[in-house]
């Protein structure tokens, strides 16, 4: 019996990533002739989309198959086989439409199709956060968060029969080929009743977000060490799509929403994060493979986005000072700035990243601490029994390990 559920375990695993792949070359195919009709933005943004998918789908082949009893790697599966049939959806329908009109059945249905894959993607990602990251509630007092989630996915489909013109999936391909229609299955009125219902469906929507989210908190509240840095890495992911969202808000706000390249590669930044960071993160928070890593990883983040904001600031102060104040022509004040930042990035990184180190990763700041100060004893020590004393205690205070002991080497020699 148990083989045999194995057996289906992995047949079922397969059998999602493998519908997913299937579908993926689809759209990219679908994706390569409708390019004409679609800005370099938009097939940037699909390739991001199309890597996603390959990175769920794998990924939660990966976890489903080596711990099959936890939601988490079914869940990224089907976001992976969701997303991946949005943008096929929308390719099939913007092919059918605008590239080759005519050429295609049920053009129009599948762009509603991809819409409400799209909303269908978005809020899978709702039980991952709840669910994070053995696949269970935190307690079950949040089984009302649980069915909550599951009201606002059929809000969600809800709102795609109302009558109106269908926007196409993620990407807004319709919008870059100009391509707009009528909803085909608009059932529902656009304005009165129902407009009603889908304010109060929005708001409800937030709720649950709200409470999504606090779950993860309340999660972490009474969680065991390790338990602390599985969540931190969902943690990490989502600091990372705050950090390039407000990049992107900056650089839009900067330019008057005509960011051009730079705000095309931070919007791409950001969708990668959020989209691809999600899956990896989980990968390493459920099968704990380099999970005490975070800590490290975090301190370098913040470290680096410091040092970036610092330099940029002495940069542009510089620019500012040479050009406007002291009247050098631009090209001299610019080589001028571009040195004095690049000499000024070593010694900047290694102080703030001592400070960082000190407030965010204090263990390892001491360890190394610790290790950096018996090197310096080692130098002028004579003594072997007083070194191997001294290394037992490094070992003891940086590693704390249960039992210590040093082996002896060849004529009993430590």
């Amino acid at each position: 019996m148990r083989h045999s559920s194995g057996r289906w375990v992995r047949t079922a695993a397969w059998s999602l990533t493998g519908g997913t792949v299937l579908i993926l070359v689809a759209a990219m195919v679908l994706l390569g002739l409708n390019a004409k009709r679609m800005g370099p933005g938009k097939i940037a943004f699909d390739g991001v989309l199309g890597l996603a998918v390959i990175v769920y789908a794998g990924v939660g082949r990966l976890v489903a198959g080596r711990v099959p009893r936890n939601a988490i790697g079914w869940l990224l599966g089907l976001m992976g086989l969701s997303l991946g049939a949005s943008v096929l959806a929308e390719q099939y329908a913007l092919y059918g439409l605008a590239t080759a009109p005519g050429s295609l059945p049920a053009a129009r249905l599948t762009g509603w199709a991809a819409d409400s894959l799209a909303s269908l993607t978005v809020t899978l990602l709702f039980f991952v956060i709840l669910l994070f990251p053995d696949g269970r509630l935190p307690s079950p007092r949040w089984r009302p968060a649980f069915w909550a989630v599951w009201v606002v996915v059929a809000g969600a489909l809800a709102q795609q029969l109302q009558v109106g013109i269908v926007t196409g999936g993620l990407t807004n391909a319709f919008a870059a080929a100009k391509v707009t229609y009528p909803n085909p299955l608009g059932l529902l009125p656009s304005h009165g009743w129902f407009s009603v219902v889908l304010a109060g469906v929005f708001i409800f929507s937030v709720i649950t977000a709200l409470a999504v989210v606090a779950a993860a908190f309340a999660r972490r509240r009474s969680a065991s060490a390790e338990r602390r840095q599985q969540i931190a890495w969902l943690g990490y992911v989502v600091l990372m799509t705050v950090l390039w969202a407000l990049v992107l808000a900056v650089i839009s706000m900067a330019t008057n929403g005509n960011s051009g390249p730079a705000g095309t590669l931070s919007w791409i930044l950001t969708a990668l994060t959020a989209l691809v960071g999600v899956p990896l993160a989980c990968a390493v928070a459920v099968l704990k493979y380099r999970l005490y890593e975070i800590d490290r990883i975090i301190s370098r983040t913040l470290a680096y986005a410091i040092v970036t904001g610092l330099l940029v600031g002495v940069y542009a102060g510089l620019v500012l000072l040479a050009t406007r104040v002291l009247s050098v022509t631009s090209p001299v004040a610019v080589a001028a700035s571009t040195l004095a930042a690049a000499a000024l990035f070593t010694p900047l990184r290694s102080r703030v990243q001592k400070t960082v180190d000190r407030r965010f990763n204090r263990t390892r700041y001491d360890a190394d601490q610790t290790v950096t100060a018996f090197a310096a004893r080692l130098q002028d020590a004579v003594d072997p029994d007083a070194v191997r004393a001294d290394l037992l205690g490094v070992v003891q205070r940086s590693l704390e390990p249960v039992h210590v002991s040093v082996w002896p080497g060849q004529h009993g020699k430590t």
